[in-house]
């Protein structure tokens, strides 16, 4: 009668460890999910920032000969 007991506690024991261990995942999962947003964003500035600089290179472009470049 003492087998089910330990077993019935190791089964136990052992779901409590993987709900533990899915709330860790979760956690990362979530800074992870924030950090991801954060890089999005950042790089969604940076590319407004090299249009805007770009733009009067573009404008520029048109008043050089091209016909020179070898």
């Amino acid at each position: 009668m003492l087998w089910p007991y330990i077993s019935l506690g190791l089964a136990t024991a052992g779901i409590l460890a993987l709900g533990v261990l899915s709330l860790r995942v979760y956690a990362e999962v979530s800074a992870l999910a924030r950090q991801l947003g954060k890089s999005s964003d950042d790089l969604a500035r940076a590319a407004e920032r090299l249009q805007r600089a770009a733009e009067p290179l573009a404008r520029r472009s048109g008043d050089f000969p091209l016909d020179d470049i070898p």
